[in-house]
């Protein structure tokens, strides 16, 4: 059954402890609630042979890689959303990077942009993000992260490209279920 499915991988994006808990720096509301299916689509993935990638975000202590509207949340002295080595950079509880799994830092809201993913990705056979032979996308923030990074995987021709609904999240349930095209 790997072999099914070695073209796929699952990008796991932005799983963060400042995105998920409920004092994080970049709290998404509904965040919390898809852990449990984020760790089920991780092992389901495991379990199939599909490459899992740990698509996070961080950011420099003092904020000099974010993007320019966001700046202002980062000062001298105090750590800003997801900066390195922060608590709210780390992956939430109940997320574990394995051996296999591969993580990759961005700064973007696209995993693609200014990233070697498209090249890391090819080289390792994966022609689709998920379902058959595919990228699957989980994670948050559905407007941002998520569409940009589906996006960018159509843009550069991966077949088929998916996003599992239940285990992604955006600010509120009518922006997310805006986001999702049936």
């Amino acid at each position: 059954m790997a072999d099914k499915w070695s073209q796929t991988a699952l990008l796991v994006i932005d799983m963060q402890n400042d995105f998920i808990l409920e004092d994080g720096l970049m709290k998404v509301n509904g965040g919390k609630a898809i852990v449990p299916n984020v760790i089920k689509a991780v092992d389901i993935a495991r379990q199939r042979g599909i490459l899992v990638v740990w698509v996070v975000r961080e950011h420099d202590q003092q904020g000099r890689d974010v993007e320019l509207f966001r700046r202002h949340l980062y000062s001298p002295g105090k750590a800003g959303p997801t900066s390195k080595g922060s608590v709210g950079a780390e992956l939430v509880d109940g997320l574990v990077i394995k051996e296999g799994d591969y993580k990759l830092v961005k700064t973007r809201f696209s995993a693609f942009f200014a990233t070697h993913l498209h090249s890391f990705l090819r080289t390792e056979g994966i022609k689709s993000l998920p379902v058959i032979l595919a990228i699957i996308h989980v994670g948050v923030q559905t407007p941002n992260c998520i569409r940009q990074t589906v996006f960018d995987a159509v843009a550069l021709d991966y077949q088929p490209v998916t996003v599992i609904v239940d285990a992604t999240a955006a600010a509120t349930p009518d922006i997310h279920a805006g986001m999702c095209i049936r």
